[in-house]
């Protein structure tokens, strides 16, 4: 004999559970993108309450269109940066929407993904620019620039975040030079945009690299102290630039330290 496992109670039980799986399922239909995880999922729903299209989508992260076809169907994942640029062109495309049917309320703003990598921000954001004076002296990193060649540019923009990183110098007596020539290789080369401490006028230092004037020549070469009253003016490639030679320090003339560099790859 066989006993009969179960009560009519387990039973109904039993069929509740069975609704309540139902339910879900249901629920699963309704919902296309249940499948993708919760943030994929949020940018496709905002996507086509704002009634936009993927290919729209694509364009706007630099992406082909199927890497997008591939996310929807859960065959590839969002990078975090794409999330990240997906809200932030969904929240434009919401600001930039005239038809209040595609209007996006705040609290779905709210509920956009917010991915673990912080968004891009200027350095200035908070300090702002200042403006440095760019001097299109060609600064000889050879024999040395006439001084009747030079011709003052307009004032280029720098982020105040960054000097205060290069120097403690006051930035009205910055200035952005160019060097030309290959003597002072490879430290220096020609196109280098130089930035130069006017206020730093003397050797103050063992040696350094010196915007000068040596009888009405102009050159950016390292300088070291010869002893009394002399300066050694050097050039760091031998071959380009010729000896080291001294002159005398009432001979020289300095209009200011280099103190930073930038050069395009």
């Amino acid at each position: 004999m066989y006993a009969i496992i179960g009560s009519s109670s387990q039973v109904k039980t039993s069929d509740n559970r069975d609704c309540d799986i139902r339910k879900v399922g249901s629920n699963s239909e309704m919902d296309p993108y249940a499948h993708l995880n919760p943030q994929a999922a949020d940018i496709f729903r905002l996507l086509d309450r704002l009634g936009l299209k993927q290919r729209d989508l694509a364009a706007a992260l630099g992406l082909e269109e199927n890497k997008i076809s591939k996310v929807k169907v859960g065959e590839r994942q969002f990078k975090a940066q794409e999330l990240l640029r997906a809200r932030e062109w969904l929240v434009e495309q919401d600001r930039l929407q005239s038809k209040s049917h595609y209007k996006m309320v705040p609290a779905d703003v709210e509920s956009l993904p917010h991915p673990d990598i912080p968004p891009t921000r200027n350095a200035s954001a908070d300090d702002g620019t200042v403006d440095i004076i760019s001097l299109d002296l060609s600064l000889s990193m050879g024999p040395g620039t006439l001084i009747e060649d030079m011709i003052e540019e307009e004032p280029v923009k720098w982020d105040m975040g960054l000097l205060r990183i290069i120097t403690r110098a006051p930035f009205h007596s910055l200035r952005q030079v160019r060097g030309v020539g290959d003597s002072m290789e490879p430290t220096l080369r020609t196109g280098d945009r130089v930035l130069i401490d006017t206020s730093d006028k003397t050797l103050s230092r063992m040696h350094g690299i010196y915007w000068i004037d040596h009888f009405g020549a102009h050159g950016l070469k390292r300088l070291r102290a010869a002893g009394q009253g002399r300066i050694l003016i050097a050039s760091e490639n031998k071959v380009a630039g010729g000896p080291d030679f001294e002159v005398d320090a009432d001979d020289l003339r300095i209009h200011g330290r280099a103190i930073w560099f930038g050069r395009e790859l």
